[in-house]
């Protein structure tokens, strides 16, 4: 079965408007990788850790740039772990966001 997907990286930024207040703005860039679920071993050491662990996205390595966030299935998620494998693969560990579904941002 084919797991490839399409998610975002978010990248949160902060700029004065015009009447000198923060707003903050999210730019998305689109990556291609491969989801699935974690193994027991990570479910229990990552909840162990105070982590939630849903999902493991496995991708090209270079196309990591150190993002904390992205949006899956118009999901937001937190990257708490990564892992370095073999081919210039990297694989991200992630866990759910509470009080931010679907708010990626944008109007």
């Amino acid at each position: 079965m084919d797991r490839s997907i399409t998610f975002y990286f978010l990248t949160e930024t902060y700029q004065q408007d015009s009447i000198g207040q923060w707003v903050k703005t999210v730019d998305k860039r689109q990556v291609f990788g491969q989801v699935s679920s974690v193994t027991a071993n990570e479910f229990f050491s990552g909840g162990a850790n105070g982590f939630k662990p849903d999902l493991r996205i496995t991708m090209f390595a270079p196309d990591y740039h150190g993002e904390d966030n992205l949006e899956l299935d118009g999901k937001i998620y937190s990257i708490y772990r990564t892992y370095y494998g073999r081919n210039d693969t990297i694989e991200l560990y992630l866990e759910r966001r509470r009080g931010d579904e679907g708010n990626t941002g944008q109007p």
